[in-house]
């Protein structure tokens, strides 16, 4: 299907021409598209304990400078060119979460956040790369973009934010209300406010191989759960007692040898590890949660939806809600698909181990009624 969102092209050729290959700029892609939260909005979010945001602004003397919220009023200068950064907006605007859906040709592991940058005439964060995939939308004002494929992607030292030493444009743009950029990771790029103006930032989720090795090991750790122990009934007599003995590095090592791990413990890490909610993202249990029969008789006539904050994924019929682990016997084609679709209207029928999981995800703050009904 011809996706407007991607110039008119399938997402199956955006993904064998551009993604993660080169830029794409698209004319119009969301036609009439001006934003989705005002300048007040943005300074409330920012303000918002809750609500990861960043302020970025330069001194007198061209130093840039950064400051973390919550931001205060008084924290944004009446001069001078600056930019707040909201970051998870899809985590509490509805719209901003439908935007992002529209990207569900690529997996939700991969799948972000969208931020806003609300900037004043001349404000950006500067000359800069990311390491991930991103698709720039202009909402509100116009934007000067530029862009280059530069390898050199050294940073100016003592600088408060990864800003680019060298940067050496080739390609620029201006966008306008709807336009958007597509840039591959490392791609350096920079772009300036031409007045007042939002950018929409659809981001995308890369994990440094570090990392997740890191995080595999500690899944191993909760999950191997080895038999014996340590032995040496053959101990001869030493006479350096501090040395490290051949024999004990020799048992130690066919003990780690025994870790073994196949594709399905791969899956179950990447389903516990990709749905894991961010550190600042929480849950508020439910004080008075209806009953499970009542909950079934409303779920039964409205359906359910997912909370905008929910990560919820599948493999099978393993179920990943929040980092927490199901496997299910029944009902794996509904589960995802409000897995997929975050939403699901009338439950016509599903079995009583559903409607507990589903119960008790309502209780948790995971998922929600789609309406009140009596």
């Amino acid at each position: 299907m011809i996706e407007p969102l991607l110039g008119g092209i399938t997402p199956r050729q955006f993904l064998a021409e551009y993604w993660q290959k080169k830029p794409l700029l698209v004319r119009q892609a969301v036609p009439g598209f001006t934003g989705l939260v005002s300048a007040e909005e943005v300074r409330e979010l920012a303000a918002d304990e809750d609500v990861e945001s960043r302020l970025v602004s330069r001194d007198g003397h061209g130093r840039w400078q950064i400051a973390r919220g919550p931001l205060g009023r008084r924290d944004i200068p009446r001069r001078g060119p600056w930019t707040v950064l909201v970051q998870g907006l899809n985590l509490v605007v509805p719209e901003a979460d439908a935007l992002l859906r529209r990207f569900n040709f690529l997996p939700y592991t991969r799948l972000d956040d969208l931020m806003v940058s609300h900037a004043s005439d001349g404000g950006g964060v500067g000359p800069h790369f990311d390491s991930y995939d991103v698709f720039l939308l202009q909402g509100m004002g116009k934007r000067h973009w530029r862009i280059s494929a530069q390898r050199d992607l050294s940073l100016v030292e003592d600088a408060p934010l990864k800003i680019l030493r060298h940067f050496k444009p080739s390609q620029e743009w201006v966008l306008e209300p709807g336009d958007m950029l597509y840039l591959p990771p490392r791609y350096a790029h920079d772009g300036i406010a031409i007045g007042e103006c939002q950018t929409y930032s659809i981001g995308f989720r890369a994990p440094s191989a570090q990392e997740i090795v890191t995080e595999f090991l500690a899944f191993l750790q909760e999950d191997v759960n080895e038999k014996g122990m340590y032995t040496d009934p053959d101990q001869a007599p030493v006479k350096h007692p501090a040395q490290i003995q051949t024999n004990m590095i020799g048992q130690v090592s066919d003990m780690l040898a025994s870790i073994r791990w196949n594709d399905e413990k791969v899956a179950r890490f990447i389903g516990r590890y990709m749905s894991e909610p961010k550190p600042h993202v929480y849950f508020d249990p439910l004080e008075t949660p209806d009953s499970l029969a009542r909950f079934v008789r409303k779920a039964r006539q409205s359906g359910l939806s997912l909370d905008l904050r929910s990560q919820f994924l599948y493999r099978g019929k393993r179920l990943f809600m929040n980092g927490e682990e199901s496997v299910v016997r029944h009902d794996s084609a509904l589960l995802c698909q409000l897995a997929d679709e975050r939403k699901i209207g009338k439950i016509e029928t599903a079995h009583d181990e559903t409607w507990q999981l589903l119960h008790e995800w309502y209780c948790a703050g995971f998922v929600h009624l789609n309406v009140t009904a009596r």
